[in-house]
């Protein structure tokens, strides 16, 4: 086959550095997700819906097929932190050094985007902490809480 096609489509979740709310002002928080969609288009992994509240993202997006999840979201938090700080929106800011990333089938695409467009209303109710183990068992995946959280 001469051509090299995929279709993966991810769902990663990480939070500020000890779950600070850097993010709680709305237009930073809303500039701060349009900078994560530019990233990510840039890195040819196209971002589908990005959201959160002020602790943390949620990144809806596909996989470039010449991209490693690792290098993808360590550009994410590279490039975003640089820009926090040097746009004078955070002088502190700084994402957690772990991340979480889940596969969506193409049939959960909608749920998924659904979900992350509603973060306040679900954290109204709901911590990151106990959203993030959530997500962990829906898909099991085992963690060590000593080494889940900084």
């Amino acid at each position: 086959m001469p051509q090299s096609l995929s279709a993966i489509r991810l769902h990663a979740v990480f939070s500020t550095k000890g779950r600070q709310p850097y993010l709680r002002e709305p237009m930073f928080r809303k500039d701060m997700h349009s900078y994560l969609a530019g990233i990510s288009k840039s890195l040819d992994c196209p971002p589908h819906c990005i959201g959160g509240v002020e602790d943390h993202v949620h990144i809806l997006a596909g996989l470039g097929r010449t991209m490693t999840v690792a290098d993808w979201i360590k550009e994410l938090k590279r490039a975003s932190s640089i820009w926090a700080k040097q746009s004078g929106h955070c002088a502190a800011f700084a994402w957690q050094a772990g991340y979480g990333v889940f596969s969506v089938s193409e049939s959960n695409m909608q749920a998924v985007r659904e979900y992350i467009e509603n973060q306040e209303a679900h954290h109204a109710q709901c911590s990151f902490q106990d959203e993030y183990r959530t997500l962990l068992r829906k898909h099991g995946i085992e963690w060590d809480e000593q080494y889940v959280w900084d």
